[in-house]
């Protein structure tokens, strides 16, 4: 008996667009076996970072990730499959790119905490909340 889809939210951050690797990233979800169900280039606004991050906008890391996540284009993504919250994050790696395994998305493209390519959802609570605010007509 399988699971029943999941949606998740997951953004490809500033970095990983300036740095050219979109494909790379989107790839690794497709050949996963997930599937997209919306994806928009985008910037992300003051106001959508304060709604996103609603949870952080009081501590000291802040207001440096909401330079970082406005500082330009992003794309964001719905993917959905089977547990698709627990592959995603188990696909993406650690926080720290540093720390994270190789074979991570983070653990072979990254080098840093804050700049670390990619958001995904932790949880299906989060997955509802963040999609209902990039992808309202979903």
């Amino acid at each position: 008996m399988t699971s029943p889809i999941e949606r998740s939210l997951v953004l490809v951050k500033p970095d990983a667009v300036r740095r050219g690797l979109l494909g790379e990233i989107i790839s690794r979800f497709e050949v996963k076996g997930l599937a997209i169900e919306a994806m928009e280039l985008r910037t992300m606004d003051a106001a959508l970072a304060d709604q996103h991050y609603a949870d952080h906008v009081d501590k000291a890391f802040y207001p440096p990730l909401k330079e970082f996540m406005t500082s330009g284009p992003l794309v964001a993504l719905v993917l959905s499959g089977d547990q698709v919250i627990e592959v995603v994050r188990a696909m993406i790696g650690a926080t720290d790119g540093r720390k994270a395994a190789a074979g991570t998305i983070r653990g072979d493209l990254s080098l840093s905490n804050r700049e670390n390519l990619v958001h995904a959802s932790d949880s299906p609570q989060s997955a509802a909340r963040e999609l209902a605010l990039w992808f309202p007509k979903l």
